[in-house]
């Protein structure tokens, strides 16, 4: 029996730093602030502060999105971040309603003038006046926390944009407006509009497009697409999107994805033979070494890579939902990609490298071999897998038949045109008449 051995030291030394680290949170609230600009950011401080199990995270992430709340202008986000503080933060995080009156005053008059410029410009039927001016309000709705407003506005630019530049401006507000407000249906549809706009190449704009769709194929739990659209990316991306995406984002959705959905030569070619994504991957050094552990067949080293990163997926905004399905079709693959080169496999040894029991791992096989993904038969009471392999033999002879047969047509048919030319003979299609 030939089989993958037992976990090697590089799984032994993960599970320790896993232990050491057990009662550090998932994730680092400075990171987040560090990573994302604008609502991306608060939107993500305000995930963690929901989802977390750790009640220091919660009120440091509740900190920290009422700080950057309190210096723009959506006040009524910040009551409400402010009030889920409940003063346990101190005087500091109360809510300040002087700061609250005072934007809310200064908001109306800029609205107020927003609105005059604007029918003033509609007055005039100058085109680019309106386009910004719809543009200006986009954005002073989008700053006050109103999506539907601002999005409103943004599509109203599209009949008065008269550059390609404008047209995909515009494309790429929606779409921002859209990923907030998880309306993927319209991230795929601008992202399809934007890409339709002639001579616009610039690589940021491409990636920025890029890695909208990704998200919406992400959303859609079509991974392999979604796979694609991050490892197609390249390095001109870097922190150019931090409103909707961070570059250790695209290397985390983009490795898991890859390895939930690809298989080993598809791997190779869009992953480890992809010059910029390994770059990208240097944002990401645990999936960098998950994707090396699976390829390589290190299979404790991966499952025990994947167990560490995984309460901090689950605080992730985009994917959260997706871990466990993600997980359980890369451990699909592992258990294929395992039992592929080998004839017979014995199940207590695999057991072992895939951390499981021998009876829990004849059911995951016995799934596999029910959905025809692995060729095999299990023999419960010897505890060992056979793979059932075509004859080998039948199969040359098949195709080597089926070769010659198409090469005896091809050449009668080529005979039979030399033939006909040679004698002059064409079949013409009779004129008609009258």
């Amino acid at each position: 029996t030939a089989e993958q051995g037992i976990p090697d030291a590089r799984a032994r030394r993960t599970t320790a730093q896993m232990m050491d680290t057990d009662a550090l949170p998932p994730v680092d609230v400075e990171a987040i602030v560090a990573s994302y600009s604008g609502n991306a950011c608060i939107r993500r401080l305000l995930f963690v502060a929901e989802r977390s199990d750790h009640e220091a995270l919660r009120l440091d992430a509740l900190r920290a999105a009422a700080d950057i709340l309190k210096a723009g202008e959506n006040t009524r986000q910040y009551a409400q971040v402010v009030e889920r503080i409940g003063g346990r933060l101190g005087a500091a995080y109360e809510l300040d309603q002087a700061c609250v009156d005072e934007v809310d005053r200064r908001a109306a008059q800029r609205q107020e003038i927003l609105d005059s410029e604007l029918n003033g410009y509609k007055t005039n039927m100058i085109k680019e006046s309106i386009r910004m001016g719809h543009n200006d309000l986009g954005d002073f709705f989008y700053s006050r926390g109103d999506l539907v407003g601002a999005f409103k506005c943004y599509v109203r630019t599209r009949d008065y944009c008269t550059t390609p530049r404008h047209v995909v401006g515009m494309c790429l507000n929606i779409i921002r407006v859209s990923v907030e407000s998880e309306n993927y249906a319209h991230v795929q549809n601008y992202v399809q509009k934007a890409l339709q706009v002639p001579d616009v190449n610039e690589p940021v704009i491409v990636a920025k497009l890029g890695c909208a769709a990704g998200l919406a194929a992400l959303e859609s739990r079509k991974y392999k697409l979604a796979a694609r659209k991050f490892t197609e990316l390249g390095a001109e991306l870097g922190g150019a999107y931090r409103e909707v995406i961070s570059p250790q984002d695209v290397a985390v959705y983009g490795g898991l994805c890859a390895l939930a959905s690809m298989d080993r030569a598809e791997l190779k070619k869009c992953v480890l033979d992809n010059i910029s994504f390994r770059a990208a991957l240097e944002a990401a050094p645990e999936v960098r070494e998950l994707i090396s552990d699976f390829y390589a067949s290190r299979y404790p080293a991966c499952l025990t890579c994947l167990e560490g990163m995984k309460p901090a997926l689950g605080l992730d905004l985009h994917l959260h939902h997706h871990v466990d399905e993600l997980y359980a079709q890369i451990r699909q693959r592992a258990l294929v990609q395992y039992t592929t080169p080998y004839t017979v496999v014995d199940l207590s040894r695999m057991a072992g490298a895939f951390r499981t029991g021998t009876h829990n791992l004849e059911k995951e096989l016995a799934t596999l071999i029910g959905d025809d993904k692995i060729q095999a038969r299990i023999d419960s009471q010897k505890k060992v897998l056979h793979a059932r392999h075509a004859n080998q033999r039948n199969a040359t002879y098949a195709r080597a038949l089926a070769t010659g047969q198409e090469y005896r047509r091809g050449t009668h048919a080529l005979l039979l045109r030399a033939s006909l030319i040679k004698h002059n003979c064409a079949a013409r299609q009779a004129s008609g008449g009258g």
